[in-house]
């Protein structure tokens, strides 16, 4: 059966495929604000570094690319699963609360920072799976036998 056998070969591979689309995803949301591309109009004002938003953007497009990389992947991971929570209970849930909006994900538009934040936990804790930069740089180390 598919379901009791030898479908646990691709988990490196599953890892990898969630890995890179979550990370291009996210990148889409750093690409906004710092380049207002694409243009939701979430943020129609000028880009400030030293704002909130240009910090997350920052955050978002080139953490997000080291992602789809596989390039410092645990790390990484863990620094946005992070700014996810920050962005999560600074902005929605507070904002949710000052708009009466309340708790809910999904009533005070966090579900997207509520799941990137559990998938960025995964991936520090799991790793980046196949196909990832980090895959070649660590490669283990060969014993010469002698004779």
């Amino acid at each position: 059966m598919i379901f009791n056998g030898g479908i646990g070969r691709f988990t490196p591979q599953a890892q990898a495929a969630l890995r890179i689309v979550a990370a291009l995803v996210f990148m889409q949301h750093g690409l906004e604000k710092l380049f207002h591309f694409p243009a939701a109009g979430h943020f129609p004002g000028p880009f400030v570094l030293f704002s909130m938003p240009g910090v997350a953007g920052i955050l978002e497009t080139f953490g997000g690319l080291s992602l789809v990389l596989g390039l410092f992947t645990r790390p990484v991971a863990f620094l946005l699963c992070g700014e996810m929570a920050v962005a999560y209970w600074t902005v929605h849930f507070r904002v949710g609360l000052a708009l009466h909006n309340g708790f809910f994900p999904a009533v005070n538009n966090g579900d997207a920072a509520v799941l990137f934040c559990f998938i960025f936990l995964f991936i520090w804790v799991a790793g980046p799976g196949a196909w990832s930069l980090d895959g070649l740089r660590v490669r283990p180390k060969t014993v010469a036998l002698s004779a």
